[in-house]
């Protein structure tokens, strides 16, 4: 099925204000297609249309918000071979993995319609007599959606579900990476029966239309996923209109290996939650930190696992780890393969680009020993198949490595150990907490974020999504009518 390859504002498909190219990061002679751009006089467009649009959404009804969101749901779950070849072939990642991510998008959506028949009020007494009160939740209006490559379908659908469900408007600004999974989602959502401007594509560069997105008056809250350097311009620019807003963005987790862990299950996890996805996800675990006492053993399995890894083209059976997303996200990452080697580290394996049959961004995925927790390659995001091994002589010492970090997305251990599973359940300062599981893996029913610099405001998904996406109104009631 073609879909379209421009910008969807006040209900039509427009070509854009100008064009950019999409290529295949496995293949860079394959040409996806030139996709539509938004420019300011786009923008503004959509967002008096999403004005417009917005009370009318909400006092249709929950009946008719819940068919809506389902019948965009299961359109996305029945075409997600289809529409996950298309995020394989411009994002990267391994076919089974882009067909994932559609499926689970499809999830957000009819979860989110289930919860549309479920946002209830209270009723409450008033300490003085004769007084009702009514809680209850109302849409905050215009939504604008920032949202990034690495999942161009599901990390948008987590965000656009509960925006609808809850009957805000939505405003979209996609990565510029990725506009043909961007515009695959668009389609499904704007030919349902919704009001003209309820949904609208914005595709665009981000000093142009994200920054003037952000700093709009018509936004009345912004969800975004990103970089910590963009989030906090994002800050900047809300923060004088008082924007509502809700941030994820970058990580460093870590995962713990202790001396009485499954060593075979360890590397298994350690190497999927590090090299899954090419590592370009917020989850990945980037710091491994390993008990001296099977240090050497795990290092020896984990390089040996990841020399095994089959690198290549995302479409071909049998590829675990796809290209980088871009030309130029590959030279950030062998970047940092020189910056951990300059301070000291020992490279293990992987770190440079790969020759394959068709020219790509293809890496192998590295491995790095001997590192300190104060390298650069500990303390910053890589967003890249590189992982780091750091070597602890204790639990406490591990736990104390794995919390000093700017960061508190996820956090995982692998251990035998009941009591100490417990305790650092209780005692890592993280968002999101793995025991003999890979760090990356999350659940859609239940709360997303983190700590520190990797999250800002209320909590993504599940039912918490609800304190992002309403707002409350208190309402007093006389419960007589005056004499």
């Amino acid at each position: 099925m073609s879909h379209p390859t421009g910008i969807h504002v006040a209900g039509r498909w427009h070509p854009g204000a100008s064009r950019i190219e999409n290529r295949n990061p496995s293949d860079l002679s394959d040409l996806i297609g030139d996709y539509g751009q938004a420019d300011a006089a786009l923008l503004d467009e959509a967002l008096a249309a999403a004005q417009r649009a917005q009370p009318v959404w909400w006092h249709a009804g929950v009946q008719k918000r819940h068919d809506v969101l389902m019948a965009i749901g299961t359109e996305l779950m029945a075409r997600a071979d289809e529409i996950g070849r298309l995020v394989s072939r411009e994002e990267g990642k391994p076919l089974a993995e882009g067909r994932g991510e559609v499926y689970r998008a499809g999830q957000f959506f009819t979860w989110f319609a289930a919860e549309a028949l479920r946002l209830h009020g209270d009723l409450a007494e008033s300490v003085r007599p004769g007084i009702e009160i009514d809680v209850r939740r109302e849409p905050v209006g215009v939504v604008a959606i920032i949202s990034p490559w690495n999942f161009p379908v599901a990390t948008p659908a987590w965000k656009i579900a509960p925006a609808l469900a809850f009957g805000n408007a939505v405003v979209w600004k996609p990565a510029n990476l990725t506009p043909a999974s961007a515009c695959a989602l668009t389609d499904i959502i704007t030919r349902q029966d919704i009001p003209a401007g309820l949904f609208n594509l914005v595709s665009g560069p981000g000093r142009e239309v994200g920054q003037r997105l952000v700093e709009s008056r018509q936004v009345d809250a912004i969800s975004f996923t990103g970089s910590v350097p963009v989030g906090r311009g994002i800050a900047a620019g809300a923060i004088a209109n008082m924007t509502k807003l809700q941030m994820e963005m970058g990580s460093k987790n870590p995962m713990l290996i202790m001396e009485d862990a499954d060593i075979d299950l360890a590397v298994a996890h350690a190497a999927g939650a590090a090299f899954g996805g090419t590592g370009q996800k917020c989850t990945a675990a980037s710091r491994l930190i390993v008990h001296e006492a099977v240090h050497d053993a795990f290092v020896e399995r984990l390089t040996a696992a990841a020399r095994a890894l089959r690198v290549g083209h995302a479409l071909e059976a049998g590829t675990q780890i796809g290209p980088v997303v871009s030309e130029g996200q590959l030279r950030q990452d062998l970047d940092y393969i020189g910056i951990g080697k300059a301070e000291g580290a020992e490279l293990l394996c992987g770190g440079d680009r790969l020759d394959r049959a068709t020219q790509g961004c293809f890496m192998a995925p590295a491995v790095f020993a001997g590192t300190r927790n104060d390298m650069r390659i500990n303390r910053e995001e890589m967003f890249a198949p590189i992982t780091s091994i750091i070597r602890a002589g204790s639990y406490d010492e591990a736990l104390a490595i794995a919390n000093d970090s700017d960061f508190g997305l996820a956090a995982g251990i692998m251990t035998r150990s009941l009591s100490r599973a417990s305790h650092f359940r209780a005692n890592m300062r993280a968002g999101c907490v793995m025991v003999n599981l890979p760090t990356a893996g999350t659940d859609y029913h239940v709360p997303f974020g983190g700590r520190g610099a990797s999250s800002y405001g209320s909590r993504e998904q599940g039912r918490y999504a609800a304190e992002f996406y309403t707002t409350v109104k208190t309402a007093y009631v006389a419960a007589g009518a005056p004499e």
